[in-house]
């Protein structure tokens, strides 16, 4: 960037390495001796090859520009205007409550000055939405306003923007946007200017009063009204509170020693870490979410009951005290609660902090010191390694020992982490959201109540612009002039029109509701009727009839089972019916056993038993890797408070079971009625362990019983091709393929299941793929 001034005026020009050009910026003069394209009355682009004079007259093109200059100069005097107040920064503002069309105004894009912001108020591409509305766009260069986000100069001219030094921005700008409060060195700068920014009147009371004394009118940002539903467009507090409850849950992971995610390696098991949200609002939700996206145990406490369904919803636990108080206060802030309430919230605050490994802390009460939710005492129970993140540092601090902008480690070891400017730290991002707030408040004003498109015009109608309104023309409005938004009360519904109703008639709707019913489900049970008619007329085997039987059963069986599964419990449910469904063995051992004679080999000699072989193969794969799989998935779900399991027991019941059916065997007595028996507890334990899975509580002990199961339909199927007179040949291949298949299940268990256990792979999508390849 390279400046040229002109009898006072600055010029600036744009220099392109790719191009070998330059742009040059003139403000307040139209076209004249060059052509250019005019971006309105005041302000001029023009590039390089827009220039039309001499390549050795440069001289004589700025000696025209300031004869063009001085002949402005002279024609505003001669109206009654200083030209010297064009560029040192106390111009009357144009916003004093008329209709002026956004062409005649300008937005001031100014670099922070607050040591460490590295964001920007307008982004490139909140810009282009003023500039594309008609607003002239103007940033400063000198330092590069939005550097520290990785926003350049050349980003926002692409975007229609112009660059100019520091204090042309204060002079040119009507409307001057900003994030930190202004400094001292700011504040006289803005003097019969339009400030939009974050201010906080009820802090920075000084502030407030001299900006007001000055006559600059002050939109608030940090006074959105937030019940107020279209203002969440306009809601800086939000878009930031999400993106510091984002980067909290990071920095957290940086400092914490273990992973976020429960791993299962060859090396051992890592616990997942237990991660406690202390404040449900935006940035307690966005802290939830990401822990939970990191592969973290989350809970969350909030003393406003509403947000109980908003953390579980995003599948985290919600913590409650055991005493009936809301503390949902005005604005959706939380309010202060009672003594007794406190008691119970910090006992139960105690308990926890002994247990988990990461607190997050978001309570804040605007205007007020953030109250103590992690005291001396709590910090003493936590586990050395522990890490809090307190995103009310600015504000005093939830944590007993945090200070601001600092990370400090206690004497137990735990680590408090109390940055300020933890959106800062995602510069971009929050300059983008923080912009395009920004940009929507100001396209809003005028064109939310007057309707009118391009024309800005201050109007109190508007419940957004009376709130954040806290300075207009010299008159402090905040508090006592702004009137806080209250959303409207719901509908009252009118009595007129209501019809009382006699009991008769109140009994004749619910019989012919209830008519209505059984008219459908007879419908339903007639096509049902009809069908199964059909089907017995179109067969011709009593067999046929005994499979839909079995399948009808079995459908309606597996339907009432599968329904009531948590899902939680839906990734282990459904490695258990898939290894389940390697029942298909079953098949392949009876292909197997047909057509077999005593002089066979282990290699299969027709197609039929190739097929057999196949089938037998990768079903073992399938009942080995899946129930493996499954026993592993839900270890991680074991909890240390957990009672132990005694599953070992259950070998007595399932030895008697498959005892009898060789003792049978070796007896040559009944053997295909035990079969048939054994095969029946098959069944029953296989539907029983799907049940099992409906629980957490009873989940372990539906794995086992689906090992039960399948192990009983393999035993009873041995027994099966016995009766059919398999010789030794075909037991030995079905012992071989079995043995291969159940090595190779378990193979794939040992690849899958860190895969199955990091948060950032879908589950179900890998679990469908092991399954659909075997």
């Amino acid at each position: 960037m390279k400046s040229i001034y002109l009898n006072g005026a600055p010029l600036v020009a744009l220099l392109s390495a790719e191009c070998g050009g330059f742009s040059l910026y003139i403000p307040n003069l139209a076209s004249h001796v060059v052509t250019g394209s005019t971006r309105s009355p005041r302000h001029t682009l023009l590039t390089g090859s827009d220039l039309s004079y001499p390549s050795n007259s440069l001289s004589q093109l700025y000696s025209t520009v300031a004869d063009e200059r001085e002949s402005v100069k002279q024609s505003k005097t001669s109206a009654g205007f200083d030209p010297a107040d064009e560029f040192t920064g106390v111009a009357p503002s144009k916003i004093l409550g008329d209709k002026i069309l956004y062409s005649e105004l300008t937005v001031g894009v100014l670099k922070e000055t607050y040591p460490g912001e590295n964001r920007v108020s307008i982004a490139p591409e909140s810009a282009k939405m003023l500039v594309d509305a008609g607003f002239s766009v103007i940033v400063e260069s000198e330092s590069q306003a939005g550097e520290l986000a990785s926003f350049n100069d050349a980003s926002y001219v692409d975007a229609g923007c112009v660059v100019l030094p520091r204090e042309s921005v204060y002079a040119q700008a009507d409307i001057l946007t900003k994030i930190r409060p202004p400094d001292e060195h700011e504040v006289p700068k803005l003097a019969k200017k339009t400030l939009v920014g974050m201010i906080s009147p009820s802090i920075n009371t000084q502030l407030f009063s001299e900006l007001t004394e000055q006559g600059t009118n002050v939109f608030a940002l940090d006074c959105v009204p937030r019940m107020l539903s279209r203002a969440q467009a306009y809601d800086v507090l939000s878009s930031q509170a999400n993106i510091a409850g984002y980067r909290s849950v990071i920095e957290a992971a940086n400092h914490f020693p273990r992973f976020f995610a429960g791993q299962m390696t060859a090396a051992g098991k890592v616990p997942p870490a237990k991660v406690l949200v202390l404040g449900v609002g935006v940035a307690g939700l966005a802290a939830i979410q990401t822990a939970k996206n990191m592969g973290a145990i989350v809970r969350a406490f909030d003393v406003r009951a509403v947000t109980k369904e908003q953390v579980e919803s995003m599948g985290a636990t919600f913590l409650e005290v055991p005493v009936n108080e809301d503390g949902a206060g005005a604005g959706g802030y939380a309010k202060e609660m009672s003594d007794e309430y406190k008691a119970a919230q910090a006992k139960l605050m105690l308990e926890q902090a002994a247990d988990v490994d990461v607190i997050i802390t978001t309570a804040l009460i605007p205007g007020k010191k953030a109250p103590i939710l992690v005291n001396q005492e709590m910090l003493d129970v936590m586990k050395p390694g522990c890490v809090l993140v307190d995103l009310a540092a600015a504000n005093g601090g939830n944590v007993a020992q945090t200070e601001p902008n600092k990370v400090v480690t206690t004497a137990n070891g735990v680590t408090i982490i109390g940055y300020t400017d933890l959106p800062s730290r995602l510069a971009s991002t929050s300059s983008t959201l923080f912009g395009n707030n920004v940009a929507k408040f100001i396209l809003s004003i005028g064109p939310q109540t007057t309707k009118e498109k391009g024309v800005f015009q201050i109007d109190l109608d508007d419940d957004a612009v009376q709130n954040m309104l806290i300075s207009y023309n010299g008159e402090a409005r905040y508090p006592d002039k702004i009137k806080p938004f209250n959303p409207p009360p719901p509908p009252v519904q009118s009595s007129e029109g209501l019809v009382s109703k006699t009991e008769a008639e109140m009994m004749h709707e619910a019989n012919e509701k209830q008519r209505a019913g059984f008219i459908k489900n007879t419908g339903i049970a007639s096509l049902a009727a009809f069908s199964l008619l059909a089907f017995g007329y179109s067969t011709d085997s009593p067999e046929n009839i005994s499979l839909l039987a079995t399948f009808a059963l079995a459908g309606l069986a597996g339907y009432q089972v599968v329904w009531g599964v948590a899902p939680a419990l839906h990734s282990p449910l459904m490695a258990v019916t898939n290894a389940i469904s390697g029942m298909t063995a079953v098949g392949g051992m009876l292909l197997l056993a047909h057509g077999k004679s005593e002089s066979s080999g282990l290699i299969p000699d027709s197609p039929s038993h190739w097929m057999g072989a196949i089938a037998t193969v990768l079903s073992f794969v399938n009942i080995s890797g899946g129930f493996l799989i499954t026993g592993k998935m839900l270890d991680l779900f074991r909890r240390p408070e957990d009672p132990e399991d005694f599953f070992g027991l259950y070998a007595i019941p399932s030895g008697l079971l498959v005892g009898g059916l060789v003792a049978s065997y070796l007896s040559g007595n009944n053997l295909n009625s035990v079969s048939g028996a054994v095969a029946i507890a098959s069944a029953v334990c296989c539907i029983a362990a799907i049940a099992g899975l409906a629980d957490q509580k009873t989940a372990r002990t539906g794995n086992v019983l689906g090992i039960a199961g399948v192990t009983f339909g393999l035993a009873s199927t041995a027994a099966d091709m016995s009766v059919i007179g398999a010789g030794s040949s075909a037991f030995g291949q079905v012992g071989l393929l079995g043995g291969i298949g159940a090595a190779l299940g378990g193979m794939f268990h040992q690849v899958l299941l860190p895969l199955l256990t990091n948060t950032t792979v879908n589950t179900s999508d890998l679990l469908n793929m092991y399954f659909f390849v075997n």
